[in-house]
């Protein structure tokens, strides 16, 4: 018997279903809509992180040293 074959009896067998289909993956959905709404409202507290922070040229520009000069070795 080849595999298809094999599936499609195993699928017919086990086509025979206790109450309702939706019902029970209900719980699966409302876990997934909860994963994604935490992580969104993660996504989003990282708005406007980038200026909350002074630009690195005007700091070097007011403390006088070259913008290339960051004091990191590199």
């Amino acid at each position: 018997m080849h595999l298809a074959a094999a599936l499609a009896v195993a699928a017919a067998a086990e086509s025979h279903h206790e109450g309702n289909v939706m019902l029970l993956t209900l719980p699966a959905g409302l876990i997934a809509a909860a994963v994604f709404t935490l992580l969104g409202v993660v996504t989003a507290s990282y708005r406007n992180v980038s200026n909350r922070h002074a630009d690195p040229a005007q700091v070097h520009a007011a403390e006088g040293r070259p913008e290339h000069e960051t004091g990191h070795g590199h």
